[in-house]
């Protein structure tokens, strides 16, 4: 039986973040699936504002370009939480193509009747609050919460202590079943909270690998005969030209 490949696309170019998520998806994947996490050539090294998350898309698309070329993949993971590109990335595949944070929130709704984002930044909070929206799970989402942590700061001491305490007010006062961890950066904390705050804490890396696996093994992908058909072939300028689609 062939394995299953999984392409994991990190979008930002902080390396150590990349291997954080490439051992997180990992350890979620189920027996013969093999998962490959890659950093982007070009980009910002976090995703902290829709500024950030435009210029994250090039190169999280040059990525899934290079793995479609090779035949290298059977499906992919975009592996930051605002799911940038995601709808480009799915034109672009042959395989399915999943974002943690739909991932995420809609296994989150698996488990009772409302869950909680705990994100970082502040300013971050609308993003998850419209992806809720338009992914049609806005009813089971409490609140978006954050601990005021920059993406980069999440390895810094103090960090994992901040980002457990925000979990646990959002049981305390949000009346939460689960809590959705807001930002690939949070993957390696999901099995401690949730066993220091006593409801399931869903991690989207997590989620999301498994999601595509299953997909995989159905038999299924992005249909394609309209909107999410391959985009038109057309000549692109600049510093895009190299992304003309062939």
């Amino acid at each position: 039986m062939a394995s299953t490949r999984i392409l994991v696309v990190n979008p930002n170019t902080t390396a150590a973040m990349t291997a954080t998520i490439e051992s997180c998806a990992a350890a979620a994947a189920g027996p013969g699936t093999t998962v490959t996490a890659v950093t982007p050539s070009m980009g910002p090294v976090s995703i902290e504002s829709h500024y950030d998350e435009a210029l994250a898309v090039p190169g999280l698309l040059a990525e899934i370009a290079r793995a479609e070329e090779e035949g290298s993949a059977d499906g992919y993971v975009i592996a930051c939480f605002g799911d940038p590109g995601l709808d480009a990335a799915r034109e672009l595949a042959r395989g399915p193509v999943v974002g943690i944070a739909e991932a995420a929130m809609r296994t989150a709704a698996y488990l009772g009747r409302g869950f909680s984002v705990v994100t970082t930044l502040e300013r971050t909070t609308g993003r998850a609050e419209d992806l809720a929206a338009h992914y049609g799970l806005a009813r089971f989402c409490r609140r978006v919460r954050a601990c005021d942590i920059g993406v980069l700061a999440l390895e810094e001491p103090g960090a994992r202590d901040a980002v457990l305490a925000e979990c646990a007010r959002a049981v305390a006062e949000d009346g939460c079943d689960a809590v959705v961890l807001g930002c690939a950066g949070m993957a390696d904390l999901c099995r401690e909270i949730s066993a220091k705050i006593g409801v399931p804490v869903v991690d989207g890396v997590a989620a999301a690998t498994r999601t595509v696996e299953t997909l995989v093994a159905l038999g299924l992908r992005t249909g394609d005969r309209g909107e999410f058909a391959r985009p038109p072939a057309k000549p692109y300028t600049g510093l895009l030209r190299d992304f003309q689609v062939r």
